[in-house]
């Protein structure tokens, strides 16, 4: 990066890896995937190493932060930050209000960010298709997982930090519906929407211990075997239209933190199910539009960072 617009841009590609990684069921590492940067992301984590805290106690600020790639980093998670903090009540109203319009919109987004992914891999082979096959199969089931119930303590939310930004990293898997699995979704989102430093720092704290361990597996993974890996990364995101399937009728329900009864176990059905079993408008025509306006805002993206390659 070399001007004010690549910056820019990739402050943009940040914001929108926040609005995803806010919403149960979307992964910002999805989001990263598809506008080109995941490799690079990866790597930049990755150099957080021994070197870099040498160079860092060594007072060597300069090339301690050229070595991590330090300015990629910083605006990305500014731009991330800023929609956290900005978008998590918007990304909630539209969950309440609006959930077929919503996840339609990124059932198309997940769905046609798989197969140009899959497009790129050149040579397909037994090992790459049961890469595939692993990833759909362990999204589906991961995302077929009921919440539970977990402790509201400080090590656990260090714990539930740690693996969250697991997920958030790997497409398709969300990190937000693992804060949902082990309970700690609400808790967190609260805490964003108060400003609970504490709370968000010990979240934050568990983030990073998570990141700098996971982000070096998937890297080594995606430099050694990259056909495979891709294959598997793919699958997470084609497994994951599991959980962001638009229709659903309600099986169970739970009191959340707030005293609410919500949603806790549902099924996925059809349109013509969801109105018999609910009342409600499935919303059809909507959820189509949505669904293509998801399809078309990734090819808007691939072809935007095309050309600005090309320049």
């Amino acid at each position: 990066m070399t001007n004010l617009k690549d910056y820019l841009l990739l402050y943009a590609k940040g914001v929108a890896m926040g609005a995803a990684d806010i919403v149960p069921g979307v992964s910002g590492g999805s989001i990263a995937f598809i506008t080109g940067i995941y490799t690079k992301l990866l790597d930049s984590i990755k150099s957080v190493d021994k070197q870099a805290l040498t160079l860092l106690f060594r007072a060597k600020i300069g090339d301690f932060w050229t070595h991590i790639n330090g300015t990629f980093l910083l605006v990305l998670v500014l731009g991330i930050m800023t929609s956290i903090f900005s978008m998590s009540r918007l990304i909630t109203h539209l969950m309440e209000e609006h959930p077929i319009l919503l996840w339609s919109f990124f059932c198309g987004l997940i769905l046609i960010s798989a197969v140009l992914v899959l497009k790129d891999i050149q040579r397909w082979n037994l090992s790459v298709f049961i890469a595939l096959l692993i990833g759909t199969v362990g999204a589906y089931w991961i995302t077929g997982l009921p919440p539970t119930g977990t402790p509201d303590t400080w090590w656990f939310t260090f714990v539930a930090g740690a693996i969250a930004i697991c997920a958030m990293i790997l497409p398709g898997i969300s990190g937000s519906f693992i804060l949902l699995i082990l309970g700690q979704y609400e808790r967190i989102l609260a805490a964003v929407n108060e400003k609970n430093i504490f709370l968000l720092g010990l979240f934050g704290l568990g983030c990073v211990v998570g990141l700098l361990s996971f982000a070096r597996v998937v890297s080594w993974l995606l430099h050694k075997f990259p056909a495979m890996t891709i294959a598997l990364l793919a699958g997470f995101m084609l497994g994951s239209i599991n959980k962001l399937w638009p229709w659903k009728n309600i099986l169970s329900y739970r009191i959340n933190s707030k005293g609410e009864e919500v949603p806790f176990l549902t099924d996925n059905v059809m349109p013509a199910t969801f109105l018999e079993g609910t009342g409600q408008d499935p919303q059809v025509f909507g959820a189509v539009l949505a669904f293509a306006f998801g399809i078309l805002l990734v090819f808007g993206i691939e072809r935007t960072a095309e050309y600005l390659k090309r320049r």
